[in-house]
């Protein structure tokens, strides 16, 4: 992957992540919506994956640890709001989800840490141009009203 297709590619998974967010804020129809929310949820996943495969393979890619970083952390924070009781599709209501959104906050906090002992605790890192609080704040900025 080049500088531009990981850029967009982070740019276009924070995007997904803020989808899945806005719809768990709309209270949705879990028959309609429980299933691909789960699917997205497990795409970001396939997503994240390659990156930080990619991040560790390339070493002239460090540039982009942070920011693989940061998308891990939200994307757990994600699945956090997405199991919790007043989540339209909490575990407590859907029991089945459990086993899913366990495994996949299970593979993003073990990548997160694979990631942070490689290069962090190297000292690889260069501070973020752009931190994750900035971006929010541009993306909620750009939207139109």
């Amino acid at each position: 992957m080049n500088t531009i297709i990981v850029e967009d590619t982070i740019f276009i998974v924070g995007m997904q992540m803020r989808m899945i967010r806005d719809t768990l804020r709309l209270n949705p129809p879990a028959d309609l919506f429980l299933e691909k929310c789960l699917d997205d949820l497990c795409f970001i996943n396939h997503i994240l994956v390659s990156l930080s495969k990619m991040i560790s393979e390339n070493s002239g890619e460090n540039r982009f640890v942070d920011y693989v970083l940061d998308v891990e952390w939200q994307f757990s924070q994600l699945l956090i709001e997405f199991s919790v009781d007043s989540s339209p599709f909490s575990m407590r209501a859907f029991p089945d989800t459990r086993e899913k959104i366990t495994s996949l906050r299970t593979e993003s906090d073990a990548r997160r840490k694979t990631l942070e002992e490689s290069f962090v605790l190297a000292g690889e890192l260069e501070e973020s141009v752009v931190s994750s609080a900035e971006m929010n704040g541009l993306w909620e900025t750009s939207k139109p009203s």
